[in-house]
Parts: structure tokens; sequence; C-alpha cells
């Protein structure tokens, strides 16, 4: 991948994001979940999976163990029982004991508001406590998952090559008007438009511009 990125400037990018703002003013997590424990649970198990498999999961899950103190008492072997569709999902049932475990003993059951601890959970990475800063408490953070990783530097929003220096230039680079919307409308858009194999380049609300056009 060479490093010559071509990046929008920022009226482009702003109309970019007026553009997605225009077309879906609200956008959400396409991963079901009742309360914040249950969205920090079907995070962690959507690594290296898509949504949809992980919602199939939780739907029979989360109508039996929809806090921390339930998901402990189901335990590991109960656990995988729900989530054998799901890949990885041995290290997966492991992490979500003791992330449950973790939230009972060290934050009164309740899920962490800062980086910080959400990231000393098990299981929880960046990534992850991203996306629950994000939609839970409604903060400015960039999740970057493979989509993102993939069309923001080709769209010409950020410069990068790992989901870091993506996060760290979208950051910089999007007005904070839409930060707490931008990674949903940055992930559906990698989801259904501009996908990694066959980019549905005519039908792209802002192709006119891509910076890769």
């Amino acid at each position: 991948m060479s490093n010559n990125f071509v990046l929008l400037s920022e009226n482009q990018i702003i109309e970019v994001f007026e553009i997605f703002k225009k077309l879906n003013p609200a956008p959400k997590s396409e991963l079901n979940y009742s309360n914040p424990f249950t969205l920090l649970v079907a995070v962690a198990l959507s690594a290296q999976t898509t949504d949809k498999s992980v919602n199939k999961a939780t739907e029979a899950l989360f109508k039996i163990a929809d806090t921390p103190e339930k998901m402990a008492a189901l335990g590991e072997e109960k656990l995988v029982s729900y989530i054998k569709s799901i890949g990885l999902y041995k290290n997966k049932a492991k992490h979500v004991i003791a992330m449950s475990k973790m939230l009972i003993s060290d934050f009164n059951s309740t899920v962490p508001d800062n980086r910080e601890d959400l990231e000393k959970l098990p299981g929880v990475g960046r990534k992850t406590a991203n996306v629950v800063l994000n939609v839970i408490f409604n903060k400015p953070t960039m999740p970057v998952d493979t989509h993102l990783l993939r069309i923001s530097p080709k769209i010409g929003l950020a410069e990068g090559t790992t989901p870091l220096e993506v996060e760290k230039s979208l950051l910089k680079r999007i007005p904070a008007q839409y930060l707490e919307h931008a990674h949903h409308w940055l992930i559906l858009h990698g989801r259904y438009i501009c996908t990694a194999r066959n980019p549905k380049c005519e039908e792209c609300p802002i192709s006119h511009l891509c910076a890769k056009n």
C-alpha cells in the first residue's frame, strides 16, 4: 500500500458527512442489545465475525443472561452452547465470563464510561472500548474496524495503514459536529455501498467526492 494518500479538503469532508446525515440522520449500531452490558458483550463477540451472526446467537442468550451476574452464573460451558455458531467462540466465552466477573468485583456490575477501565476488562480492546464509549456514552470516539480501515483512506477521509493511524487521522479531520455518528455512517457505507469486492460506485452518494475516483 503506498503512502501517497489523496486527502479531501475540510469542505469536501463536510459535504460527505452532510450527505450521509441527510440520507440517515440517526444511524444505529446493527448489533442488538438492551443495555450497556449486552452491548459490551455483543461487541466483544463481534470480533472477526458479522453482526448478523452475533445477533442470531445473542437473541436467545440475552433473554437469560443480560447482566454480569446472570452471565457469570451461566458459566463458560453453557455460554459456549449459545455462541458456538460464532468464530473463536471458545476464547470469546472465556473472555465474556471473565469480563462479567470483573464487572461484578471491580465495577459494581456497571459498565465503565472511560477507556482506561474498559480496556482492563478481559477481551476488551481499543475498538470495543471505542464502540461502547460512542454508542452508550455518546463520546466522540472512532472505532476503526475492517470497513473503516479500508474505506477511509480510499475515500480520502484519513491517512494511515493501521487502525490506530486511521482512527487518529479521522478524529483530527472530521469536524466535531459529525463525530457522534461518523463511525456508523462509515461502517454502513463500507458494508453496503463501498464493499471490498465490487464497490457499488454507480449507487454511491459521495462518488463525486471520492478521492479514488
